[in-house]
């Protein structure tokens, strides 16, 4: 009988064991509850001092993951093997994502602080009456250049790049909407051309381009343009201001021609489980204060019109991070070009960079 009874107790703490476990797991591997939610971002998008602030006000412990691309974040969320409950994505994934079906409508009732966010960032063609996607930050695409290495550039026209006395001194950023993008953008062509003679014909210009070209690299771009490493670099404007809070002799320009306009969203996923606690953490989001302090940590542009009256005036003044309505009516938004398209420009992209030496 006693044998039977440690027997019993003994398989009641084994079960009790593997619940204590399980329950551990769900707050440690992206698993979604209501007092648990999972966000999955960019890296160092967010500042981390805001996370535990929404800890504090609502009760809701928060799971924070990282992804470095748009397409990495929308296959892990179509596998469906973490629940997360937030995304930022950019807005063509929001677009495939849509058409993936792999959003959650939001419900706008529960988000009061929408009424922050500047009418110009809403309603977008990427998302009609916002319906799946609120905004988060936004920017550009454009050249950071070292002044002090560089003396007499100015980077207004694309065009510049392809100068003979820049060899081995640019740096790319390894994407190739982006670089596919400044040889359309040199050329005067759309940053959205399916047009396969156009896209060709900004490969072979791109090629003449190769010489001056340092490195194709990611997030190491940063560092390097910081310490004075390199002269010059394609990136986006949020990473540029990093780079010249660091670094005085750093400045950034959007060339003439035009360039990229780009939008991250907050999205809430068809993996989400805790539905309320992600419009809280949207709602959350776009407090003005919340807002102000997440831009500055960040350094991107923020959509959130009260919360610019918080920010320094130098920094909402300087047409390098908040464009002019003129100057932005010459930058242009990415469209989801289709799975064909984007197969080509990753292929011709991989043509220019095997033509770096």
């Amino acid at each position: 009988m006693k044998s039977l009874v440690r027997a019993t107790i003994g398989i009641l703490l084994v079960c009790g064991i593997l619940m204590y476990t399980a329950h551990a797991m769900d707050t440690t591997t992206g698993k979604s509850g209501k007092n648990i939610l999972t966000v999955y971002n960019w890296g160092e998008y967010i500042d981390p001092a805001l996370l535990k602030k929404f800890e504090k006000e609502t009760g809701i412990h928060v799971i924070y993951e990282t992804f470095d691309s748009n397409e990495a974040m929308m296959t892990k969320i179509e596998q469906g093997g973490t629940n997360y409950d937030i995304a930022v994505p950019s807005e063509y994934a929001i677009e495939q994502m849509k058409e993936r079906h792999l959003l959650k409508k939001i419900d706008h009732s529960k988000i009061p602080n929408l009424k922050n966010i500047d009418a110009d960032f809403l309603n977008l063609d990427f998302d009609k009456k916002n319906e799946y996607s609120i905004p988060y930050f936004w920017g550009t695409v454009g050249i950071v250049y070292n002044t002090k290495l560089l003396k007499g550039y100015d980077f207004n026209s694309w065009n510049d790049l392809w100068d003979p006395s820049l060899k081995g001194k640019i740096i790319l950023v390894d994407s190739a909407r982006e670089v596919m993008g400044v040889g359309l953008n040199s050329m005067g062509k759309s940053l959205n051309s399916t047009d396969s003679d156009e896209l060709n014909a900004a490969t072979q210009k791109l090629i003449k381009m190769a010489p001056n070209v340092k490195a194709v690299i990611g997030d190491e771009v940063t560092q390097l343009m910081i310490n004075g490493d390199a002269e010059a670099a394609l990136t986006w404007s949020g990473q540029a201001a990093d780079m010249m809070y660091e670094n005085e002799d750093l400045t950034y320009s959007v060339p003439e021609e035009g360039s990229n306009l780009w939008f991250d969203n907050m999205v809430i996923p068809k993996t989400a489980k805790n539905i309320d606690g992600a419009h809280q953490f949207i709602n959350f989001m776009l407090d003005p204060k919340v807002a102000a302090q997440n831009a500055d940590y960040v350094g991107y542009s923020t959509p959130n019109k009260a919360a610019l009256k918080l920010l320094d005036p130098e920094v909402v003044d300087d047409e390098r991070y908040y464009p002019s309505k003129e100057i932005r009516s010459k930058l242009h938004v990415y469209k989801n070009l289709g799975k064909e398209k984007i197969g080509e420009y990753n292929e011709l992209f991989l043509k220019f960079k095997m033509s770096i030496r």
